[in-house]
């Protein structure tokens, strides 16, 4: 069955229709929000016919917002090249943390907000949600600045100055959401912190909720005094983690990934708690299966995660990568659009 024949199916959600499946007040379809992530090497592999799939919604558009630039800092030492999380430690030495903080840039005053705002306006004028922020909050980004094998370290041996760390952190982030509301209201504010693995989260919870729980309570806060919307994309196994994260105010969590946390368990314990930005699995169902079950995994993650009231968006789990058949995006994101109209058509006549 073609798009032709469920118009209303494939048409994009206005921003108050994304407004209500977040806040669980019965949207007309389940959102499509990052589920056109083509990963590394599909541009490469399919080029412009990828723009066939254009004719499927993205339901919100993303604006990266002002952090900061480790290379504009002008630190007094040599930075390493690369800019990878585990190579990088551009923090090597905490002798160095002093002149790290103080060179933190003010985001408020970059260069680039009236550009931003431009083009925030012209997402408004459109009537699509919009969602601004960056990758990395305080797991990756200090990963990246003192390295993983540091890091893990630092949480038992350097928690003070860890703490400080993200003292820091979570004030330059907090100015940069209070001018991004100012200047270009946005719906949500998104960003990453990959917390898990694929067995479990990479630190105990209560080491979590001591060193970085409390920053997180702060951006959440930040956020709702601006009626923000919180996204969190965080990778692998984060069950034990998702009651600290509700607490925090994460309210749209990605992607549930497949075959580290228990889909069905988790909608079961938190679904009255937190919203679901479902991702489909793209590390065996979207490269290996067939169209089929394409579709049938589609419809298991809507009936798994979809609530009466909404509370459920769909994406890519990841980046869809090069050697996944096109048929089976087109069939991901057909049905995304299908099943979601129809499941939410099935809430809404009951």
């Amino acid at each position: 069955m073609t798009n032709d024949h469920h118009p209303s199916a494939y048409r994009r959600m206005s921003r108050e229709d994304v407004v209500k499946a977040v806040e669980r007040r019965c949207p007309s379809r389940i959102p499509l929000i990052m589920s056109h992530w083509w990963g590394e090497g599909l541009r490469e592999q399919y080029g412009d016919r990828l723009e066939e799939l254009a004719r499927y919604p993205s339901d919100a558009e993303f604006i990266g917002i002002p952090k900061y630039d480790v290379e504009a800092m002008e630190l007094s030492w040599k930075l390493k090249e690369g800019g990878a999380l585990d190579n990088r430690a551009v923090i090597d030495d905490w002798e160095k943390l002093d002149e790290f903080i103080e060179k933190l840039p003010d985001p408020a005053q970059d260069s680039r907000w009236d550009e931003l705002a431009e083009q925030a306006s012209g997402l408004h004028d459109q009537d699509i949600y919009l969602i601004v922020g960056w990758w990395g909050l305080f797991f990756e980004t200090p990963w990246s600045l003192r390295g993983m094998e540091n890091l893990m370290v630092d949480y038992y041996e350097a928690p003070d100055k860890i703490h400080r760390l993200h003292s820091a952190l979570s004030e330059l982030y907090r100015k940069s959401i209070r001018k991004a509301a100012e200047a270009m209201s946005p719906d949500g504010f998104w960003t990453s912190d990959d917390l898990g693995h694929q067995t479990q989260p990479m630190m105990r919870p209560e080491m979590f909720d001591d060193l970085l729980k409390p920053y997180y309570h702060e951006i959440g806060k930040e956020l709702r005094t601006h009626g923000i919307h919180w996204w969190l994309h965080s990778c692998g196994n984060n069950t034990p983690l998702l009651p600290s994260l509700i607490e925090t105010g994460v309210q749209m969590f990605h992607p549930v990934q497949k075959h580290t946390m228990d889909e069905r368990q988790v909608a079961e314990d938190f679904g009255e708690q937190i919203g679901f930005w479902a991702g489909f699995d793209v590390q065996h169902i979207l490269p290996e299966g067939t169209p089929d079950q394409v579709r049938d995994e589609v419809r298991s993650l809507i009936d798994t995660f979809d609530r009466p009231e909404g509370g459920m968006c769909i994406a890519a789990g990841n980046g869809i990568v090069s050697g996944t058949p096109f048929e089976n995006i087109d069939a991901f994101l057909d049905e995304a659009c299908k099943y979601g109209a129809l499941h939410r058509k099935q809430y809404s006549n009951g």
